[in-house]
């Protein structure tokens, strides 16, 4: 609903409103807190994965913090990019930056174990990745028929499949904890349990910033109920608060610089579908917002922001970042359609990354709090891909498709073993079964043809291959 205290209608439409600066304000903190969690959340699973992060004793885990902090410096930067533009780069519309879920499958496998020695690999590939994804957007209207909903959507499923064990992991005690009497006990599963239970609760029994902000304040409850237990304790807040600085900037290439093939090709190949994600991002916020259709120039500047974005934030340490798409429906729920107010937004992002103290508190999370925010988030990945397959015409031909790319991927994400004869180049990008189930998918999309007899899949479907009467509508996919 839109506010008209706010402006006019025709106002709350223009990008170029400016709003008073007391409704601003708040309402671009609106829109960085529905992205917060999800923003700092891929930092604490790839340190988790390379061996510093929650639970473990790596005299490392301060390098968290750093991490953390970046995440927030710069999906405020990125964010100022589309709002503000800088020539061609930007959209100059209300598009909210962060850290993206999508290269979590990527990222994890390239730091597994190596702790920060790995990071020099993950942000040279997060840095050619960067600007490789921002020159898509000299050909993004070009490729989009490459990647129809078959394919968006199979992925995305993918993704939040890669990731639903993280969560579980992190609920349980995480992933150092595996093989103690504490791992999976109540108590940690009681502390992921309540944020769960507060985050649906605000969700679906209350209304604008409550519900806005559900997953976040979720996690507040879990950390107030985390203390509550001994879970967590008041010394060790103490602790994390006054050991970190009250001011720092970024440090260029701290971690190094290093290529990796198989870091550079996988960040390469998910640009793709990063780029995909913003397009559609950016279509909905015009048509939820303005109530019309995106430019060709708005598109291409919100790709080229994602990519430098990007590029700029692995020069710094900080994971890639693409459009929120949280914030579409934010977006569509104020009415309020005025780039300045995300503007605000980014600027209190900006200022939380030049303030490690806002890190080492978020560093200070249990982890099985965290985990439950984790399960509800990355679950959502998982509905919001089934929701874009429930576009695809279900013929014979796409069941094909989507039964080959799920099969290969899944399969190969759920027993890496079978790939250890590979080089590792190959097994790093094939073991997320992400990578191969998109070139499968797109693969297969263009070389099928579009009429595939319906008998043809009954002996391989047991009897369950579907009957749509429809057939692949080439309108249809070319969206």
């Amino acid at each position: 609903m839109s506010d008209t205290s706010i402006g006019t209608p025709e106002q709350l439409r223009d990008p170029d409103y400016m709003p008073p600066l007391g409704k601003a304000i708040p309402l671009g903190i609106q829109h960085v807190l529905a992205m917060f969690v999800s923003n700092v959340t891929p930092a604490i699973i790839v340190a988790g994965a390379a061996g510093f992060g929650f639970g473990s004793n790596s005299p490392d885990f301060p390098e968290l913090l750093y991490l953390i902090q970046m995440s927030m410096l710069f999906a405020g930067i990125a964010t100022l990019f589309q709002t503000f533009s800088v020539g061609p780069i930007g959209a100059k519309l209300p598009i909210v930056q962060g850290t993206s879920f999508a290269f979590l499958p990527i990222m994890i496998p390239l730091v597994a174990g190596k702790g920060v020695d790995g990071l020099a690999a993950l942000f040279g590939g997060v840095l050619i990745g960067g600007l490789f994804h921002a020159c898509l957007g000299l050909v993004i209207g070009k490729i989009r028929f490459a990647l129809p909903p078959l394919v968006t959507g199979l992925v995305v499923t993918m993704i939040g499949l890669a990731l639903v064990k993280v969560g579980i992991q992190y609920a349980a005690g995480g992933v150092p904890a595996i093989g103690t009497p504490e791992y999976g006990s109540l108590l940690n599963w009681s502390a992921a349990i309540v944020v769960i239970v507060v985050t649906l609760g605000l969700k679906f029994f209350t209304r604008g910033m409550l519900s806005v902000a559900a997953v976040l304040l979720g996690l507040i409850a879990g950390y107030i109920y985390a203390l509550m237990v001994g879970i967590l304790s008041f010394d060790s807040i103490a602790g994390s608060w006054s050991n970190a600085a009250a001011f720092a900037l970024p440090q260029p290439f701290k971690y190094g610089f290093e290529f990796s093939f198989a870091a550079i090709l996988g960040f390469c190949l998910m640009a793709f579908v990063s780029a995909v994600e913003t397009v559609g991002d950016v279509s909905g916020i015009t048509k939820g917002g303005a109530g019309r259709e995106a430019t060709d120039k708005e598109i291409e500047g919100a790709t080229f922001a994602d990519g430098f974005g990007s590029a700029l934030a692995g020069a710094f340490g900080a994971m890639p970042n693409t459009s929120f798409s949280q914030n579409v429906g934010l977006i569509a729920m104020t009415g309020v359609m005025s780039r300045h107010v995300v503007t605000c937004g980014a600027i209190f992002l900006i200022i939380c990354g030049l303030i490690p103290k806002v890190g080492a508190v978020i560093r200070t999370v249990p982890i099985e709090v965290l985990g439950g925010g984790v399960i509800v988030m990355f679950g959502m990945v998982v509905a919001a891909g089934i929701s874009i397959l429930s576009d695809v015409d279900w013929n014979r031909r796409n069941m094909v498709i989507f039964a080959i790319s799920l099969s290969v991927g899944l399969g190969l994400q759920l027993e890496p073993g079978a790939l250890q004869h590979m080089p590792d180049t190959a097994r790093i990008l094939l073991t997320s079964g992400l990578l191969p189930a998109a070139v499968i998918s797109i693969a297969l999309n263009l070389i099928l043809p579009e009429e595939l007899a319906d008998e043809s899949t009954e002996e391989v479907s047991g009897g369950m291959s579907g009957h749509s009467k429809g057939s692949l509508g080439t309108s249809r996919d070319a969206h």
